[in-house]
């Protein structure tokens, strides 16, 4: 959204002939289906000029100019591109900003965290979903013939859908941070923060098709998702041949790991995987993690054998300290011993630690890294 220096948001932008430069979105000539679907969509025809729509919601163009990069949109000039529901949209944030619920910077936050990953979800559904099953059904058909009807059935089961999956997914976010000790926590936490990485991927992209590629890296990051979902984990994202989660308890980022490394292996058509795990203090900021804790699981993870975990001090002192892991095997024959005389339970260690050759880490100092295996098949 760009306005001109009068502000009277009657022009566009020229070209440096001086001939009026075709904004992006104009409405496609000789494209009318291209315009009955976006109508479709965005329930709404276009109305209003950037500078009408700032105007309609009653905000300065610059905070609507804001408000509209950040949520990932190309400025438009002075094109009549926008609906009520932009306006609708700019009022409603600039809203929160007048009712002191939000500060300003704080709205372009919200407007760039939804609009990065709605884009991503917008850009896969249209990739992956919608363009396959607009193929055309019988001989003779076209796409286009197929592609409003369909959008026009699945439109609202997606958005209903979208919601509910938004609402879930706000009420544990809400649930983790309430429990958090105190505010400070709420913002900076201790968190276990893993990477799994697959081994030789480089070598991979240049020795398989493009499509072998595509389905491998997409079955890595969907059985990775599901298992850092059914243990308890959070999947932070995906980068293609890596993906990182994190996880409030030791135990439980552990647990991801190990499983990861085993069902890998199972899999023939799948490299081999590392792991690094790293536990400590960790900023996050729309979705995303950062910090040392961050940087050592990611540096753990570039140093871990082939289809091994490797974890640092702190994680290991916390799985200690938990009673996840006996410090070492000669504590546990000793706990085990001393139980065996007083007729109880020997404690049950689920994970064994074997501390690793203390090393430099690039931009980390000196680190000892801890193999992390499974002490015993658990269920």
């Amino acid at each position: 959204m760009t306005v001109d220096d009068t502000g009277s948001g009657t022009g566009v932008h020229p070209d440096p002939d001086g001939e009026p430069e075709r904004d992006a979105y104009a409405e496609p000539e000789g494209n009318p289906l291209a315009i009955r679907l976006e109508q479709l969509i965005l329930g709404a025809e276009r109305r209003y000029t950037p500078f009408q729509a700032a105007r309609s919601a009653g905000v300065s163009m610059e905070l609507a100019s804001r408000f509209w990069r950040a949520m990932g949109f190309a400025d438009i000039g002075q094109a009549k591109a926008l609906t009520e529901a932009d306006v609708l949209a700019l009022r409603r944030l600039a809203g929160l900003v007048e009712a002191g619920l939000l500060s300003e910077a704080m709205a372009v936050q919200v407007a760039r965290s939804t609009g990065q990953t709605t884009a991503r979800l917008a850009e896969w559904q249209i990739d992956s979903f919608l363009e396959g099953l607009t193929e055309p059904p019988e001989p003779g058909m076209t796409r286009t013939e197929v592609t409003y009807p369909l959008i026009e059935l699945l439109l609202p089961e997606l958005e209903e859908f979208l919601v509910y999956v938004w609402r879930r997914q706000l009420a544990a976010a809400t649930g983790r941070v309430v429990q958090a000790a105190d505010d400070e926590e709420m913002v900076d936490r201790r968190l276990a923060v893993g990477f799994a990485d697959l081994v030789g991927f480089t070598r991979l992209t240049r020795r398989m098709e493009e499509e072998e590629l595509g389905e491998l890296v997409e079955a890595f990051e969907t059985t990775a998702a599901d298992l850092v979902a059914a243990h308890g984990g959070r999947l932070i994202k995906t980068l293609g041949d890596e993906v990182l989660f994190a996880a409030d308890e030791a135990g439980t980022a552990a647990e991801i790991a190990l499983r990861l490394i085993e069902t890998m292996a199972h899999d023939e058509t799948m490299p081999e995987l590392r792991v690094g795990i790293a536990f400590g203090t960790v900023t996050t900021r729309m979705g995303d993690v950062f910090g040392t804790t961050v940087n050592l699981a990611s540096r753990l993870t570039s140093i871990a054998p082939r289809d091994a975990v490797l974890v640092d001090g702190a994680f290991a002192e916390e799985l200690i300290r938990t009673g996840e892991a006996p410090a070492s095997e000669a504590e546990a024959a000793e706990a085990a011993a001393a139980a065996e005389k007083e007729g109880e339970e020997p404690p049950e260690y689920r994970f064994a630690l074997q501390p690793m050759w203390q090393r430099p880490v690039r931009g980390l100092g000196v680190v000892e890294p801890w193999l992390l295996t499974r002490r015993e098949e658990t269920e």
